[in-house]
């Protein structure tokens, strides 16, 4: 019995590990994402094997990601964007940003 236990346990920490971190960002104007504009507001922000689920509402925009780690932890959340196109979101109280791929530009 303990050793069924024991493996349910197991089991069940590995289902937590792999489960998608979503976090919430706020977007203060417009931005764009991979020819998607997304309106002003608050959105979910899903991460889960090199993709980024934004959602609000009805609205959802998926875009391949890459996950960095800073050297120091970001105090707040913050953005990166290039003429309204959203290069990356920093996510604070964390090390991790998210750096969205862009199609046809090349990596550095």
């Amino acid at each position: 019995m303990i050793k069924k236990s024991l493996f349910a346990l197991v089991i069940l920490g590995l289902a937590v590990a792999n489960a998608a971190t979503s976090y919430k960002v706020l977007f203060s104007k417009d931005v764009t994402i991979n020819g998607a504009t997304l309106k002003a507001g608050e959105y979910k922000v899903q991460l889960s094997e090199g993709t980024a689920t934004l959602k609000q509402g009805k609205t959802v925009v998926e875009a391949p990601v890459k996950l960095e780690n800073n050297a120091e932890k970001f105090r707040t959340n913050g953005l990166k964007l290039t003429e309204g196109e959203l290069d990356e979101i920093r996510i604070g109280g964390t090390h991790t940003r998210v750096v969205f791929d862009k199609p046809g530009v090349a990596k550095r």
